[in-house]
């Protein structure tokens, strides 16, 4: 609108020059009078002529401003937006949103167009982010327990809606500010210094953009918010600080020793498991083969019973020599000078009988079964 003021106010201006010019080249008229001499006469007629060659520039300065303006018409009618922006058209209080990134068309001079930021900004409350240094007014608050910490936030948004930006309020940042610290000065009351200053961090956060969000929703702003972060929470005196600096400290060394006696017990635990495991394995075997063992014995003495059943005499016979078989082998017969036997060991050392017991192992079969070896 501006540009099509500057346009007819230079239209009028040039319009009215002309029109003087040309009023001043008919007030200049040579007549009869014998009085005026021939330099008088051919001056007045040099700056008719002047005037008229004057005259004869306004159609192309006309031309010219025409141009301009036309020109001015083309750009002022094209405008391109970027993927990071988002924005409106607006004209005769009817707003139309602008359709995604890349060139765009509008009335020129009667359109206006509002273009705003669409990425994610950030809003630091307690703390000058240029400096990184401290407001107090800003970030000291009182806890539940009446105590008070120096604590600061960063608060993410985002504009997601132009037209609610725009018209929603004069100043959307001040009223984003304005309901973040009343949010926080809220959240923070309700938890005691120890949670804000260690325990409760993620907490508090949480709870502070549900409050934002909230309360946003009857400003009608056109801004979402994205992450809410406590960016450093300390007291406000150095004494106090260290205090909460040793119980940080021992907190952090408790929780490296629970997590070193986790590792320990994840480490051992996986072994032990194995080692049962194998243990159980390994008797299961056992039992099996002392089964299949025992089964077999039980088949054997079965099959032997039934057979001694049938002919006892020529078993017992067996069974002798067999035992006889096994044990002789390893025993070793000292024989005295009277060709008596004086003792019986086996190989291992030990005592395993006397005269009396190698005269009935050499005896008969039968006599040998019904008497017992002197031990």
């Amino acid at each position: 609108m501006l540009l099509i003021k500057i346009f007819l106010a230079l239209i009028v201006i040039v319009g009215a020059v002309f029109a003087i010019l040309k009023n001043t080249a008919a007030g200049m008229t040579v007549g009869d009078d014998e009085n005026m001499d021939s330099y008088e006469r051919r001056r007045i007629n040099e700056a008719k002529e002047d005037l008229s060659r004057v005259q004869k520039l306004k159609p192309i300065i006309l031309g010219v401003l025409c141009l301009i303006f036309a020109v001015c018409c083309v750009f002022g009618s094209v405008y391109f937006t970027s993927e990071q922006e988002i924005g409106f058209t607006s004209m005769f209080g009817q707003n139309t949103m602008i359709d995604g990134p890349g060139m765009h068309f509008k009335v020129p001079f009667l359109s206006q167009k509002h273009i705003y930021d669409a990425t994610t900004q950030g809003m630091p409350i307690g703390y000058y982010e240029e400096t990184d240094e401290t407001m107090p007014e800003d970030s000291l608050m009182i806890t539940s327990d009446f105590n008070f910490v120096n604590i600061d936030f960063y608060v993410e948004y985002r504009i997601t809606d132009p037209i609610e930006y725009c018209y929603g309020s004069n100043d959307p940042e001040g009223v984003l500010k304005n309901v973040a610290q009343a949010s926080i000065r809220n959240t923070v009351g309700q938890y005691d210094v120890d949670a804000v200053m260690t325990t409760g961090k993620v907490e508090i956060e949480a709870k502070v953009r549900e409050d934002i969000i909230k309360e946003l929703e009857g400003h009608n702003l056109g801004i979402s918010i994205g992450n809410v972060t406590i960016q450093d929470s300390e007291a406000p005196t150095a004494k106090v600080a260290q205090a909460f600096t040793d119980v940080s400290d021992a907190r952090t060394k408790a929780e490296e020793d629970i997590n070193a006696a986790h590792a320990y017990e994840n480490s051992k635990i996986p072994a032990a498991e194995a080692q049962a495991e194998e243990i159980k394995q390994a008797a299961t075997a056992a039992k099996t083969e002392r089964v299949n063992s025992a089964k077999e014995e039980v088949a054997r003495f079965e099959a032997l019973f039934k057979e001694y059943q049938n002919n006892p005499e020529t078993v017992k016979t067996r069974l002798y020599y067999e035992a006889m078989q096994e044990i002789l082998p390893n025993m070793e017969i000292i024989i005295g000078e009277d060709a008596k036997v004086i003792y019986v060991k086996d190989g291992s050392g030990s005592n395993v009988g006397t005269s009396a017991a190698v005269s009935q192992a050499t005896s008969s079969p039968q006599s040998t079964t019904s008497e017992t070896p002197a031990q």
